[in-house]
């Protein structure tokens, strides 16, 4: 029977130990560091230090929870980043192998190399310039050489002729003119047509093929000396002798820079086939053409000074053309020629410019 008591009594006090202990976990905040050391260690259990993570349990899990998913972040970063420099990588690598894989291209030779004259144009840091710099770049402002050559193929130009100026109307000689053209290879072997008409008389001058004649009420006549000396001078004397240079076979001169009434200047000397000078002073600003000067005979016999002075530059199909021209002959107006319009690109009958004896 003291057996059985003393069993009892040893379930009876765990049971009680049991309870308590249940007790002080229920209630962490209640326990007693000391209550705990002594029960553990009467019971050859473990010490305090080794039961420390009881009292916060859920705060070690959360750090942990915390680092995982901050490890996998910065895993997930790193796998993409290589991912997107490996593909980077890659498309380098190819393209580069195609490109050394691509055949190359042969030389061109100088059968196929392009026949395109280059415009030889002015540096604006270089101080002297050659005469074809100067022509060159002047003609590339007027519209440059393929477009001339194509847009003023042929056209019409129409406006008034008035002796000595257009500016007194009443005290002058006025006539309206319709001036029909086709171009050739060179200024001798253009056609022009000049329709003058006036209010007591109509007639018209006809070049071609190196002649001139003039026709009036459709039969033809020889026009008189002054009148063919007027009108081949203004063709041979004229900014298409500057801009057609090369096609007419011309030689080209620097006469020099010059300056008048604040005007800075360069001053071309042009030579034709027919040993015909013409001296153009061209404006270093803008290289339009201001003036040209030339010497032709006299009706009686002398060598005279001209000069044509152009006014007005104006763009026409993307070319610049002057809309007003004086004559000076020693030094004193004598014609002034305006423009009303001018059409270029206009196709005209070959029988325009025939004799109607033909």
């Amino acid at each position: 029977m003291d057996k059985i008591d003393a069993q009892r009594r040893r379930i009876l006090l765990q049971s009680a130990e049991a309870r308590s202990v249940r007790g002080h976990l229920t209630a962490p905040k209640c326990a007693s560091i000391k209550w705990f050391a002594k029960v553990f260690e009467s019971r050859a259990c473990v010490t305090i230090r080794a039961l420390g993570w009881l009292v916060s349990p859920f705060h070690l899990f959360s750090e942990r929870n915390y680092f995982n998913r901050r490890t996998n972040f910065l895993l997930r970063s790193f796998l993409a980043s290589t991912v997107f420099f490996a593909l980077l990588l890659g498309c380098t690598l190819t393209n580069s192998a195609a490109f050394a894989q691509r055949p190359a291209k042969p030389a061109t030779t100088d059968k196929t190399a392009p026949k395109n004259e280059k415009v030889e144009k002015v540096d604006k840091n270089q101080k002297n310039y050659t005469a074809q710099q100067i022509a060159e770049s002047a003609i590339f402002i007027y519209g440059s050489r393929p477009l001339l050559t194509q847009i003023r193929r042929n056209g019409v130009e129409r406006g008034r002729i008035c002796k000595p100026t257009c500016d007194v109307p009443g005290k002058t000689e006025e006539a309206s003119y319709e001036r029909k053209f086709v171009r050739g290879d060179s200024v001798d072997k253009d056609k022009i047509r000049l329709d003058q008409k006036m209010p007591t008389l109509e007639y018209s001058l006809v070049y071609g093929g190196g002649q001139l004649w003039g026709i009036i009420n459709g039969a033809a006549f020889i026009p008189r000396q002054d009148a063919v000396n007027t009108f081949l001078a203004q063709h041979r004397h004229s900014i298409d002798t500057f801009l057609r240079y090369k096609e007419n076979g011309s030689t080209l001169s620097l006469v020099g820079r010059d300056k008048q009434k604040g005007l800075d200047l360069y001053v071309l000397d042009v030579v034709d086939k027919d040993k015909q000078s013409t001296r153009f002073y061209i404006s270093a600003k803008s290289l339009h053409v201001l003036w040209l000067e030339y010497e032709e005979a006299t009706d009686t016999g002398a060598p005279g000074k001209y000069t044509r002075r152009f006014f007005d530059y104006r763009l026409a199909q993307g070319t610049l053309v002057p809309y007003k021209t004086v004559l000076m002959e020693e030094g004193k107006q004598t014609q002034e020629i305006r423009i009303l319009n001018v059409t270029f690109g206009i196709k005209l009958d070959d029988s325009l410019f025939k004799s109607p004896e033909a």
